[in-house]
């Protein structure tokens, strides 16, 4: 596995890849070799853009690992568009059990490829901000920075 970490306007932001996938964008840092390779470095000029407000998609080729409920949430979020929110148990009721929405947001907190798998646009049913693991702070300032570039 290789990684390398980048200062970007919320902390420095590792990237992580292996066998030419992303597997992990986080705050933390990792195992692994500090290397930045042409992916990592695509992943950063495109979270770059994000920030800057010029990117809403990503076209990054990613490793999703989990068991098969977190994957499922997963690519659930990945279908949130930019701008938007949308609750734990609207994603509860979309994957067809409404009663999951618990479920869903720790599916949620164990996401490791943040920003690229948009756990941040998950909210509570009230709308209140409700945990990320990268901390409150972090999930308002993205949620505002969407907010700020898609009108």
């Amino acid at each position: 596995m290789k990684k390398y970490g980048y200062d970007m306007p919320v902390g420095k932001i590792w990237i992580g890849e292996d066998n030419g996938k992303i597997v992990y964008i986080k705050f933390s840092d990792t195992n692994g070799e500090n290397i930045e390779t042409p992916l990592i470095h695509k992943t950063y000029l495109q979270l770059k853009e994000y920030f800057e407000g010029k990117r809403k998609f990503f076209d990054i080729p990613l490793q999703i690992q989990g068991t098969p409920f977190q994957i499922k949430v997963w690519e659930a979020l990945r279908r949130i568009s930019y701008g938007q929110v949308v609750s734990y148990k609207d994603i509860a009721c979309e994957m067809g059990n409404p009663k999951a929405a618990r479920a869903v947001g720790m599916a949620n907190n164990k996401n490791k490829i943040i920003i690229l798998v948009p756990c941040h646009r998950v909210i509570g049913s009230n709308g209140s901000l409700t945990g990320y693991a990268e901390g409150l702070d972090v999930k308002k300032y993205l949620l505002e920075l969407e907010a700020r570039y898609s009108k």
